[in-house]
């Protein structure tokens, strides 16, 4: 079977989530993943609308509209947070002073590009911090589908849409399994239990490679 969205978060943080990190989350399943962080683990969010030190969700009835994050959902403040204006959050990002940043993609090549901005043809609201966030932080992990709606592959040759980033994808986790990118190849490490590997091929227009 392939990996629930519980089970895609769970294993983001086992696999990338260390002490000491500070981390930018993207909008949309990322959000989740510091639900599965083990309380003994001291890792810092970031978020680019302008704080650092993000809490948890509040419980229903505890929300405060001031309080959100990139993606526009209410969270919590900790003891050590704090808050600033755009230029300093990504002077923050620019600079690279943040260690990892998780996202969601349209499209993976198999080189590592990035397409997770626009679908030409739809309306957007804009561009975002994507693009700062892939060019200056030191690890890139995509947390995606493996197929969109239409049961086109999502892990591809190359990118159709428009590029968020050139060559900047270290790792990306799927609901099918765990591909490191490496030297501009793509390399299956993990595999959901029951999803063979000819199903993942299957599925990618990707070329796949194994240690």
């Amino acid at each position: 079977m392939a990996w629930t969205n519980d089970e895609m978060c769970r294993i983001v943080a086992e696999m990338e989530i260390k002490d000491g990190l500070f981390v930018n989350l993207g909008i949309g399943m990322p959000t989740d993943i510091p639900n599965y962080i083990p309380k003994h683990i001291n890792v810092c969010f970031q978020s680019e609308n302008g704080m650092l030190g993000m809490g948890a969700f509040p419980y229903p009835g505890e929300e405060d509209a001031d309080l959100i994050n990139a993606g526009k959902q209410t969270i919590t403040a900790l003891p050590e947070s704090s808050y600033f204006d755009s230029a300093a959050s990504f002077a923050m990002i620019r600079g690279g002073h943040v260690d990892l940043t998780i996202l969601g993609a349209l499209e993976v090549s198999e080189t590592g590009d990035l397409a997770n901005w626009a679908i030409p043809g739809k309306m957007i609201k804009g561009m975002g911090g994507a693009m700062d966030l892939v060019a200056n932080i030191k690890r890139v992990v995509v947390l995606m589908a493996h197929t969109s709606k239409d049961g086109s592959p999502k892990l591809v040759n190359k990118c159709s849409l428009p590029l968020t980033g050139v060559n900047v994808v270290d790792r990306v986790i799927t609901d099918l399994g765990v591909f490191d990118i490496q030297e501009s190849k793509t390399y299956l490490i993990k595999k959901a239990e029951d999803v063979t590997v000819e199903e993942i091929i299957a599925k990618s227009s990707a070329k796949i490679y194994f240690h």
